[in-house]
């Protein structure tokens, strides 16, 4: 055998099984799970744990019995992403896709994903919300605590009251009055 034939006997490039990385999966070519997890910024495990509770389903199996995903794969490993950065667990997702596809009607199954997002929407912006709150005391604790720079270290955590720059009957906020607050 001379050294051309060997090399064509070694494994095929993924390139060869036309799974090469994403733009290839937009095209309808298959995927091994590496380029699959790849593509979808997921863990190879993330994608095996998907299959495991019946999230995601290989389309095929190479001849070396490689999983094999179609393009689809990668919508669902990103929409599962996306639902977990919104707070649900690999379970929520479960019972959703298990609701979805027992729906018998499609109007049907469309209100149940209506339902759930509409549910999520109001979570983000409630959580918005409080973020925006919590984002309003740390700039005022910031530019409270930006004049305190000439203030005594042992009196600004024990009584910072009546210096130069904050009179006793300026409250501090919750983020800097927490420092000296004396607990019992």
């Amino acid at each position: 055998m001379t050294s051309e034939n060997l090399n064509r006997n070694k494994r095929l490039p993924l390139a060869t099984l036309e799974v090469d990385a994403e733009p290839d999966a937009a095209k309808g070519k298959m995927l091994q799970v590496g380029d699959l997890a790849k593509a979808a910024g997921k863990t190879v495990r993330a994608i095996h744990l998907y299959e495991e509770l019946g999230l995601l389903r290989p389309s095929a199996r190479s001849k070396g019995r490689y999983r094999l995903y179609g393009p689809d794969a990668l919508t669902r490993a990103r929409w599962i992403g996306k639902l977990q950065e919104l707070g649900m667990s690999l379970n929520d997702i479960r019972a959703v896709v298990r609701e979805w596809e027992g729906e018998p009607s499609a109007p049907g199954a469309m209100n149940r994903m209506s339902e759930v997002y509409r549910r999520k929407l109001q979570e983000t912006r409630d959580q918005i919300q409080r973020l925006t709150v919590l984002e309003r005391e740390l700039a005022t604790s910031l530019e409270y605590l930006e004049t305190c720079d000439s203030c005594d270290p042992a009196r600004l955590l024990s009584s910072c009251c009546a210096c130069q720059m904050h009179a006793c009957s300026a409250e501090a906020p919750d983020l800097v009055a927490g420092l000296s607050a004396t607990v019992y």
